[in-house]
């Protein structure tokens, strides 16, 4: 097996390295990128839904950034919503504040009863930029 290409934002390594998993892999021309929570810099979750959602695409866009990519470069998207009924409306009034214009990424939404005490996750594949070498 070739050595993964990981992609590790400014200020987090610790964080992945202590839950043993990589934020983000380059193969072949696509960015994948693990589902990013709305943590503080310790990884505990942010109480606040509104705030949670925000530093999750914060998180988000940390690990985009450095790869070279930005949302624009979004080609799918994976949410995990604890609670979707009672959420979903407070959670997607945050969401155009990231997501750009039209046309949007592809969309899988799913409800979830557990997060590790997180209420939203998202997790992107990207397409790389062409002057990118993965």
């Amino acid at each position: 097996m070739s050595k993964r290409d990981v992609v590790f934002p400014p200020g987090r390594q610790a964080l992945y390295e202590r839950n043993r998993y990589s934020p983000a892999i380059r193969s072949n021309g696509f960015l994948f990128v693990s589902g990013q929570v709305g943590s503080t810099e310790d990884g505990s979750p942010e109480p606040d839904l509104e705030t949670q959602v925000r530093l999750a695409f914060n998180n988000l866009n940390a690990i985009l950034g450095s790869a070279g990519c930005t949302f624009d470069d979004v080609i799918d998207i994976t949410v995990f919503i604890v609670d979707p009924q009672e959420t979903f409306e407070t959670i997607w009034k945050v969401v155009p504040e990231f997501w750009g214009n039209a046309p949007h990424p592809t969309l899988t939404a799913v409800g979830v009863t557990w997060l590790y005490g997180f209420e939203f996750e998202i997790k992107v594949i990207a397409k790389l930029p062409e002057t990118i070498k993965s």
